[in-house]
């Protein structure tokens, strides 16, 4: 901690002393950097500098930082860069392991938007139903983009929805490709998580990380025209941070199990069903036999097996927990029955490129797009042998099942632009397609006992996306300059979900049929009835096969007014009709006020919508999902299913939100200092949510008929649910020195936002009940959606460069989170409506170092996380017996510690 100290103390000093410094240099003829970096997002009016901006935006030079930065995808790069955006490496959430959600200012992964060179990017197929921080939403994969193929990133922190269209409410995030010519570049990465903590908390090495980038490019013609491609391969292994499985794990049952197949007699074939066992005797003759191995039981327990002759009175004698002695016989230990806990195995493959052709002076065709493989496996619960979703005929010592995730993403933009009369125009067909498919690995379906593959085809969803724009603009010489855009846009999109293999699915009888509700169901030895469908994750059912599809209409105009030199003025609007639940409009009105030449003062305010995903309008499933500490089954049913209408469950419509922000941007150019600043303030009506679980036993009368109905035992639903504001700050200052020869970069960035439910739960139909209020938006959703996340998020990064050698160290400053359990946080015995734990606020540091031998081979070296700090450990309650160590609930900066890396860069 004292060294934390220092290097973060040294960090601050070194960036406050750097202006007298500064002004002390200057009678020197310090050379500083006059260069201003400039923006398009935001405006349609063409190129301008960031501070000169209406409305806020960070630029990051991807392609001059990847070589130094530790982060290598783009949701970590910007996690690590921009303060007001989170996304953290899930664990144990099934696909959401694979595709980390993403969140600007504190909103949702589906309330920002992403563009790629200025076009819509497509979201993922992905519906995070699971337990973490954007439960519920759908975001976009920025994992199926390099990030070697990106030039820089432009964040814009404002509502656009006026300018872009639906999901940008808490802003916009544009991904420039490079255009590059003439070169080969490349990296070539290797890197690991170097812990004490690392393999279950036992030390060494573990989370291995080899990623190879290669870029190249070259020109088409001689009139400007160019192609540049990227391609990408990831080869990730898992992290593993569980503690040791500290519940019980063998019974007697398994003890004598176990005795018996050792002497090649499998108790498990002796009866499907425990309440008509073939030949009853032969089964209690082999366990009076087999019991008598067991060396550790007690006489006594010995003496009531040999005396018991009835299964019934065996099974209250043999449910007892033996498990270290069991342990110990078979010469295991609790870790062996760990969890995978940490980041999951994931290659990752992926190619993009960048092209455009100029036809003649005024016009040019230019596509760009990729294709991305990424091959992930994540752990799911362990199935131990005492518990009856464990089939120990097959699997005496329970097993691990595994969530193997193919996700493919395709994407191919088109279009030409050019100048006509003065119009520049542009014409564009952009399509983008994100799949998930699910093959479910060494698990079983238990209801076929015996009969039962270790693998599964659990099926899959498929999102597609075609966008077709027309933009025209034109800037008039009136005034200081009038900029006239408008367009129109047409958009295509479909939603599918494909049913799994039938074993992923279905529940078999004890004679191996299908089950039909009412013949005699498989059992273990106790009479718990074995579950059906394939383990960890069930396959989706023909019932819950949907292809839809829907289409939206736009149109927008665009007005940025220089009425003179000093006052700036922007308005725009959108109106949208989508064929599914109509038609918005919204506006915008910002503005610039230079109030002196290195002073300026800007405000903006907006109205914005997010429509309805058409996932979360179609997804249906049967999940299995952990809830409450138990894994239940429960009915995800779509906002246009027959239950949902039954219950008087109202069809989704878009969120709408109204925005506000003010600040204002001061540079010191003797100094080479900027300071820029923005409160914002934002209202999202009607926010679309999922919710918790409705079970027949605590809905009205009513609901229950509709429940028994249709043989539901519990049901969630998408519903406009709640109404929210988020309320921030944004505060980023920067600056750079450049002396004998060293080149000096400083930036601090903060971010204080804060996010909370306001007014009314919207419940309604027969589900309109103050009971049932905590159902439709739980306690656990609220700590989702207003705690998880940190409130307080701060950057204050330090780059030195000296001839041929760079030097690279960032402190990240992470806010308290609260887990999301409900526990007894305090110790009194006593657990609260609201009561939780607090997670601490912790300091990242990343360094690296970086040396280029000559102009075409250099290499990084260098840690992120350097001290190897960790989020502050769960409470016992939280732990699902010493397994999470570490809430898997929040998302602060994860929980895979201290990441050592070496990178080789080279270009020819």
């Amino acid at each position: 901690m004292k060294n934390k100290k220092t290097i973060l103390s040294a960090s601050v000093l070194f960036f406050l002393g750097t202006y007298a410094f500064a002004q002390e240099k200057v009678k020197d003829s310090v050379k500083t950097n006059t260069v201003e970096e400039v923006v398009v997002l935001g405006s349609r009016a063409g190129a301008r500098s960031k501070i000169d901006s209406p409305v806020p935006v960070d630029v990051f030079n991807i392609k001059e930082s990847s070589a130094i930065l530790p982060q290598s995808s783009i949701g970590q790069i910007l996690n690590a860069l921009a303060p007001s955006f989170t996304s953290t490496i899930q664990t144990n959430s099934d696909g959401t392991d694979h595709l980390d959600p993403a969140q600007l200012r504190g909103l949702g992964p589906d309330q920002v938007l992403v563009l790629v060179n200025g076009k819509r990017r497509h979201t993922s197929a992905l519906v995070n139903v699971n337990g973490t921080p954007g439960r519920g939403t759908v975001g976009t994969d920025l994992n199926s983009i390099p990030s070697f193929a990106l030039n820089r990133i432009e964040v814009l922190r404002d509502g656009a929805s006026a300018q872009y269209g639906s999901d940008a409410i808490a802003g916009v995030i544009n991904l420039e490709l490079k255009k590059d010519i003439g070169k080969l570049t490349g990296q070539l990465t290797y890197g690991g998580n170097l812990t004490p903590m690392a393999n279950d908390h036992t030390g060494n090495f573990d989370g291995q990380n080899i990623q190879v980038d290669l870029n190249y490019g070259n020109k088409i013609g001689n009139k400007g025209g160019f192609y540049n491609i990227t391609w990408s391969s990831q080869f990730r292994n898992p992290t593993f941070r569980a503690g040791s499985e500290s519940g019980a794990i063998y019974n007697a049952y398994n003890a004598i199990e176990r005795r018996a197949q050792n002497d090649g007699v499998n108790l498990s074939s002796l009866f499907s069903n425990i309440g008509s066992v073939p030949n009853p005797q032969q089964l209690i003759n082999y366990i009076h036999q087999y019991a008598q191995g067991v060396s550790y039981f007690s006489p006594e327990l010995q003496n009531q097996i040999q005396g018991a002759n009835s299964i019934s009175v065996l099974q209250g004698l043999l449910n007892k927990d033996f498990s270290d002695q069991e342990l110990a016989y078979r010469g295991q230990n609790r870790k062996d029955f760990n969890m995978q806990v940490g980041q999951s195995k994931l290659n990752n493959h992926q190619l993009f490129a960048n092209i455009e052709v100029p036809i003649n002076d005024n016009w040019k065709v230019y596509t760009f797009g990729g294709y991305s493989f990424r091959h992930g496996t994540s752990g799911g619960f362990y199935r131990k042998p005492n518990q009856s979703r464990t089939f120990t005929g097959l699997y005496l010592d329970g097993y691990l099942p595994q969530i193997g995730t193919d996700i493919q993403d395709l994407s191919l933009s088109a279009g030409i632009k050019g100048k006509w009369e003065g119009w520049n125009i542009d014409f564009s067909n952009t399509f983008g397609q994100n799949s998930f498919t699910y093959n479910i690995q060494d698990t079983g379906n238990t209801s076929l006992r015996f009969a039962s593959p270790n693998e599964f085809d659990a099926g899959g969803l498929k999102f597609s996306q075609n966008t077709i724009n027309l933009d025209f603009s034109k800037k008039y010489d009136v005034w200081n300059g009038i900029n006239v855009a408008f367009g129109a846009e047409h958009r295509y999109e479909n939603f599918k979900i494909t049913q799994g293999d039938e074993a992923s699915y279905t529940t078999y009888d004890a004679a191996g049929n299908v089950w039909n509700n009412t013949s005699p169901r498989a059992t273990d030895f106790f009479g718990n009835v074995l579950p059906g469908g394939s383990q960890v994750f069930g396959g989706f059912k023909p019932a819950n096969a949907v292809d839809r599809n829907r289409q939206a209409v736009a149109a927008y105009a665009d007005v940025e007014f220089n009425f003179t030199n000093w006052l700036l003025v922007d308005a725009a609007a959108r109106y949208e009709n989508y064929s599914d639940f109509g038609s918005t409009f919204n506006y915008k009105l910002a503005s610039r006020i230079k109030v002196a030449p290195d002073f300026n003062v800007r405000l903006a305010g907006s109205t914005g919508f997010r429509a309805p995903s058409i996932h979360q309008i179609y997804y249906n499933v049967t999940s299995t999902l952990f809830t409450n500490n138990q894994l239940l089954e429960v009915g995800t049913f779509s906002n246009d299913s027959e239950i949902a209408g039954d219950l008087g469950m109202p069809k989704l419509k878009q969120e709408t939100s109204k925005s506000a922000s003010i600040g204002f941007t001061y540079r010191i150019p003797s100094a080479s200092l900027t300071f820029t600043a923005d409160g914002y303030f934002t209202r999202i009506n009607n926010r679309i949510l999922l919710t918790d679980q409705f079970l027949r036993a605590d809905v009205p009368l009513e609901a229950q008929k509709k429940f028994d109905a249709q043989g539901i035992n519990g049901a969630q639903f998408f519903a406009n649910a709640i109404d929210t504001e988020t309320k921030g700050i944004d505060v980023v200052i920067a600056h750079n020195l450049r002396f004998s020869g060293f080149k000096l970069d400083n930036s601090l960035a903060a971010n204080f936002s804060q996010t909370r439910k306001v007014g009314d739960i919207h419940s309604s139909g027969l589900l309109q009940s103050p009971n049932l209020e905590k159902i439709y938006f739980s306690e656990k959703s609220r700590v989702y959606l207003e705690e998880a996340v940190p409130r307080v998020k701060a950057s204050l990064s330090n780059t030195l460069s000296w001839k041929n050698a760079s030097v690279y160290l960032r402190n990240t400053y992470f806010g308290k989170v609260t887990g999301a359990d409900l526990i007894d946080a305090n110790g009194d015995g006593i657990t609260g409506f609201n009561e939780h734990q607090q997670i601490g606020d912790k300091i990242i540091t990343d360094l690296s170092l970086a040396y280029q031998f000559t102009k075409n081979v250099g290499l990084t070296v260098g840690v992120n996380n350097l001290f190897d700090i960790y989020p502050d450990k769960n409470l016992p309650a939280s732990t699902n017996n010493d397994q999470f160590i570490y809430s898997r609930s929040t998302s602060q900066f994860g929980q895979n510690g201290r990441y050592v890396f070496s990178r080789l860069n080279f270009n020819f």
